[in-house]
């Protein structure tokens, strides 16, 4: 048995030897970047531009998000605590003052993201895009109501579907 089962071991790995022994060549077919006409530099400049600016407010929105989970939460416990009466005055103070900064925050995102519309609106090469991100500096101001209204949580549930927006213009201009 051993006797057939060699040869025809060598047999088969010369057989593949030679079946990819032939030597394939490609060619470029691609033009030069010199060969490329002079007006799709702008768009493709305008294309990177407006992708880093919705890279930005994607990266200061999840840290922003990120953030707010934990400071939410804290809120959260200290409204529950005053409910109940066993806030103390001090905890009262600092659980007001993190309220106005999550609602000053909230009011800077979407100022961010008002500019980043106004920017996409204006730019010629980048208004085709507009029509998908339109919408999310609205996003962010119902978050601002809703935080106004004491609602930290839905608050950052709604900046994650203006996360999911941005990411989704993202994809299209890559």
């Amino acid at each position: 048995m051993k006797k057939l089962v060699v040869p025809i071991c060598v047999l088969l790995l010369s057989t593949t030897a030679l079946a990819q022994s032939r030597s394939r060549t490609t060619s470029r077919r691609g033009t030069s970047k010199a060969a490329k006409p002079a007006e799709t530099a702008p768009a493709n400049q305008a294309k990177t531009d407006g992708a880093n600016k919705i890279a930005d407010q994607v990266k200061n929105l999840t840290r922003f998000l990120y953030v707010l989970g934990g400071v939410a939460k804290g809120i959260e416990d200290i409204d529950v605590a005053a409910k109940n009466g066993q806030a103390s005055p001090t905890a009262l103070q600092k659980n007001d003052q993190n309220k106005a900064v999550v609602k000053s925050s909230l009011e800077n995102v979407r100022v961010g993201l008002d500019q980043l519309e106004i920017y996409f609106r204006s730019t010629p090469e980048l208004q085709g895009y507009y029509v998908k991100l339109v919408g999310s500096a609205s996003g962010a101001a119902d978050a601002e109501a809703q935080a106004a209204g004491g609602h930290f949580d839905q608050a950052g549930r709604t900046l994650l579907g203006v996360v999911n927006r941005l990411t989704d213009v993202l994809v299209l201009i890559r």
